[in-house]
């Protein structure tokens, strides 16, 4: 079985609506160098 992370050691990104931090998740591990916004709400916002 693979080690796992620990949440400290993800990569973080600041959204540029709401100027929060969001970590990476699973679901984006093929495109998280496209994902600019933490939710859908601030990708709409924008």
């Amino acid at each position: 079985m693979a080690k796992q992370r620990a949440k400290a050691d993800l990569p973080t990104k600041v959204c540029p609506v709401c100027q929060r931090p969001f970590t990476w998740r699973k679901k984006w591990a093929d495109c998280w160098d496209e994902v600019k916004y933490c939710s859908d709400r601030c990708r709409r916002r924008r």
